[in-house]
């Protein structure tokens, strides 16, 4: 059973311009549940745009999973009047509807989870419904305009235990099969099953509060995750962490940074302790790569956007898990990671989000002794396992 999804995204956005491009937690909008989506039991995921510039990024970025494509959407089916429905036919026609279910996902739902995504395509695969979608159970009191409840008796006010609450479709997940989807040309149609997701993936995001929030919650669940371990894997950034940040250019491009002969001699030791040290950066750098072949690092991955997402692609490859890693970033792409894994580390010139959400702030700067320092310290910490 071929299960396929389209994550359908609009190049103007209203409420938020570039909203699906904006960073949430260091990460473009739309790669929340675009990895998410990889990491589920969906064989296919259909990026479907008419912005050039996330076609691109995808062609970049996930050139690691077979399961990414993107596809350029019709202008017509672009605007902000279109429904996702009309969206979803062009998309069905354009791959001859080459799928067995088709999932809706909506990348304004960062909450989103696997986990959610397999839930809802178990509904129809397994359980065998038509269609299905993802739900929330809310124990609000809702009223109609003409001052009359809508779910309780007023003169018999429940209480929150002993009340059954609404459910309300929150925008996340949807799917059906393709012989419902070609009858109805709907979403959803049938016998249609529900999955239930946390109350806090109703927030939806259409201003800046509505942003901060969401980002909020995105960091404190992956906090929340977090568990500690021996530490196997060191990973780190380049720019801000083994060097401060400056590159110095001449006319030919990228001349020169600095690095610190310490944190190699310390990430040296660090491997005869059996902790892999991996390199992650977003830029391309010859030089960066020349150094770390210089300190004999072997995992190194240069031009890496979405660090989460590949890092836990890393994790998957290596059978381990993010409580064995430890993470040393400074700046707002690093966040996510910072957020996720065992432990992890701030150098004390890191920018100041960095520095709020990391478990470690380093006394010294990059450049300074700052990965030695924290050598020094994963050292001590493993003596304990």
């Amino acid at each position: 059973m071929k299960k396929t999804a389209i994550i359908p995204l609009r190049k103007d956005s209203k409420g938020i311009p570039a909203k699906n491009k904006k960073k949430m937690l260091g990460r473009p909008l739309f790669s929340w549940v675009l990895a998410e989506a990889v990491f589920s039991n969906l064989d296919n995921i259909y990026v479907f745009t008419d912005d050039s510039e996330i076609i691109d990024y995808i062609d970049k970025e996930y050139h690691w999973t077979p399961k990414i494509k993107a596809l350029l959407r019709s202008d017509e089916n672009a605007t902000d009047t279109a429904s996702t429905e009309s969206a979803m036919i062009e998309f069905a026609e354009s791959i001859q509807y080459d799928f067995d279910i088709l999932c809706l996902l909506q990348a304004t739902s960062p909450m989103t989870t696997a986990a959610d995504i397999n839930a809802v395509l178990d509904k129809i695969a397994i359980e065998k419904y038509d269609s299905a979608l993802t739900v929330v159970n809310t124990h609000r009191f809702t009223w109609n305009t003409d001052g009359t409840p809508q779910n309780y008796d007023v003169f018999h006010r429940p209480r929150r235990q002993d009340f059954e609450g609404l459910l309300i479709e929150n925008g996340a997940v949807y799917a059906t099969t393709k012989s419902t989807f070609i009858t109805s040309k709907n979403r959803l149609s049938g016998n249609i099953g529900l999955v239930q997701m946390p109350e806090n993936s109703l927030v939806e995001i259409d201003s800046a509060t509505d942003w901060k929030i969401v980002e909020e919650l995105l960091a404190s669940r992956l906090k929340k995750a977090k568990k500690h371990q021996r530490i196997d894997y060191l990973v780190l950034d380049v720019d801000g962490v083994f060097t401060n940040g400056q590159v110095f250019y001449s006319a030919e491009g990228e001349l020169a940074k600095a690095f610190d002969m310490r944190d190699g001699m310390g990430l040296e030791i660090l491997r005869q302790h059996q902790v892999e040290v991996v390199v992650m950066t977003s830029e391309n750098s010859p030089l960066v790569a020349q150094r770390m072949k210089k300190l004999q690092i072997e995992n190194i991955f240069l031009g890496v956007k979405d660090k989460y997402a590949f890092l836990q692609q890393f994790v998957k490859e290596r059978n381990t898990s993010f409580s064995a890693l430890a993470y040393i970033g400074d700046d707002v792409n690093d966040l996510t990671n910072i957020c996720s894994v065992g432990w992890s580390f701030a150098p004390a010139n890191a920018t100041e989000i960095v520095k709020q959400n990391a478990d470690y702030l380093l006394t010294k700067p990059s450049v300074e002794g700052a990965i030695r320092e924290a050598c020094e310290w994963i050292m001590k910490y493993n003596c304990r396992y």
